[in-house]
């Protein structure tokens, strides 16, 4: 009875100096969170019921999307086996071919994800959601599906706008600042992932201005943001948050295999000008000065311990015309230290089409500097 006496008066916040020892440890188990007066309500009503997570989603949510897509694909007659054998009917009758094999047809689907840019229906999404397919549709938060129309898209970028057919007005996620963003900020993944609709996972930005190429896509030109927010296939095209509910990113890529886990976002404020491109001219240009470029490797010293090796030139390219040479080492753009190639290329996008690049190059231990003009990257190519 005594011990009972002792843990009512614990309970409710009174000390005793008469408790037995056995009433002592058993005053020690009680958590002081719950026994102390100022903490009586329950834990969700002192910390909240709801995270900025939550808000944050309430603010964009309503303008991310399902993109479902279609596309019709023809095969060849006869599994791709030679004409020669098709056509002789001895062949048919063993293996049951039939003797007019009309080419067959089969419709296949995908499905991403996107957002909504502007109240006029620009949906923002991945190039590979919706390159080469028939039809797009385009499904809302609130259940409603509406017809989509690819206005462009960007295979160098991995970005596609689609124009939503209908009346409108839609709802819009506000566009944060990719620039601001620092390691260790909060980043909440949106989408669609295995076709579960608004799906939504917490991470934060594990690091900055990640080059594509150095995993391995070498058909991209990106510098991306890395999280740990769980990205999975059908969130590509779907937004990155800040802890605003501000877009900052578009997710485009989750590493497979070793390393799993690692998501990829393209900036937003580098979505903006392809997205500008897109819309007026239905394609995005790129600048490029015609060079294959390599990292400064660890050599005797007697070089620069820095900067972007030119390993190659392209013959009448911008390079080519503007002095550069192979074995070049290009120490400085724009009057800017350059560490190492992903900082040339973000000078020639800088520059622009037209524009002009400075450079500064070490030529055997000699520093020239050249000035060039950037191409059109698929007018060069053609050419």
């Amino acid at each position: 009875m005594r011990s009972t006496r002792v843990l009512a008066a614990a309970a409710a916040g009174l000390a005793t100096a008469t408790a037995t020892a056995t009433a002592t440890a058993t005053v020690v188990l009680i958590s002081p969170a719950l026994t102390s007066p100022g903490l009586a309500q329950p834990a969700a009503s002192v910390l909240g019921r709801q995270s900025f997570v939550a808000a944050a989603i309430r603010r964009a949510g309503p303008a991310v999307v399902t993109i479902d897509t279609e596309r019709t694909v023809q095969s060849a007659a006869g599994g791709g086996l030679p004409r020669g054998l098709l056509n002789d009917p001895l062949f048919r009758q063993f293996f049951g071919i039939p003797q007019q094999g009309a080419p067959s047809r089969r419709t296949e689907r995908g499905q991403g994800s996107g957002v909504i840019l502007q109240s006029d229906g620009l949906v923002l999404t991945n190039a590979h959601v919706v390159d080469r397919i028939d039809r797009v549709t385009v499904g809302l938060e609130n259940g409603r599906r509406y017809e989509g129309r690819v206005v462009g898209l960007d295979k160098l970028t991995d970005l596609a706008v689609v124009r939503l057919v209908g009346a409108g007005p839609w709802p819009v996620a506000p566009l944060g600042n990719s620039d601001a963003l620092q390691v260790g900020d909060w980043a909440i993944a949106v989408g669609n992932p295995f076709g579960l609709d608004n799906t939504v996972t917490l991470g934060i930005i594990s690091s900055l201005n990640r080059n594509a190429s150095k995993l391995g896509i070498t058909d991209k030109r990106l510098d991306l943001i890395q999280t740990d927010a769980a990205i999975n296939p059908g969130n590509s095209g779907g937004p990155l948050l800040n802890s605003d509910g501000e877009v900052v990113g578009i997710n485009t890529l989750v590493r497979s295999g070793p390393g799993a886990g690692l998501g990829f976002a393209i900036p937003i404020n580098r979505a903006r000008s392809i997205v500008k491109e897109l819309v007026a001219t239905g394609r995005a240009t790129h600048p490029m000065i015609g060079v294959g470029l390599d990292e400064v490797r660890g050599g005797s010293g007697a070089g620069p311990a820095k900067g972007a090796v030119v390993v190659s030139v392209q013959p009448n390219g911008p390079a080519d015309r503007g002095g550069l040479r192979a074995g070049d080492v290009i120490v400085a753009a724009q009057g800017a230290e350059v560490r190492d190639p992903s900082q040339v290329i973000n000078a020639v996008e800088r520059a622009g089409v037209g524009g002009t690049l400075n450079l500064t190059v070490n030529r055997r231990g000699a520093l020239v500097n050249l000035q060039l003009v950037p191409g059109d990257m698929a007018v060069l190519r053609q050419g």
